[in-house]
């Protein structure tokens, strides 16, 4: 008989309004951790790079005081711009350590066509 694979929800900081590393207009940081965790959420999406702590350690001591684990994180780079990858590289390897550091296994790159980017 075939095992049945597993599956697990999660969710990010965008699905509470998060958009950018900081906007007074977002949803605090604690918050968005502290609501995920009572929605019942174990796994989630860090959100841009910057909107929670970036030092690892504190992040993994936040993720665990409430029960929470890291799946992974996009990184939007302007890809469509001859320079986009230069200059989008420096923070997709700092997404990745970040990620990695506290457990996650996935950085999926997108387009950062949703901005009013150049």
């Amino acid at each position: 008989m075939a095992e049945t694979p597993q599956i697990r929800l999660g969710s990010a900081p965008d699905s509470w309004g998060v958009w950018l590393p900081d906007d007074d207009r977002q949803t605090p940081w604690q918050r968005f951790l502290d609501e995920i965790a009572q929605a019942g959420y174990e796994w989630l999406e860090l959100g841009p790079y910057g909107y929670l702590p970036t030092d690892p350690a504190r992040l993994r001591d936040e993720l665990g005081q409430r029960g929470l684990r890291c799946s992974g994180q996009a990184v939007f780079a302007p890809f469509h711009r001859e320079d986009g990858w230069e200059t989008s590289l420096p923070e997709a390897r700092a997404v990745a350590e970040l990620t990695t550091t506290v457990g996650g296994q996935y950085v999926v790159l997108l387009p950062g066509l949703h901005t009013d980017e150049e």
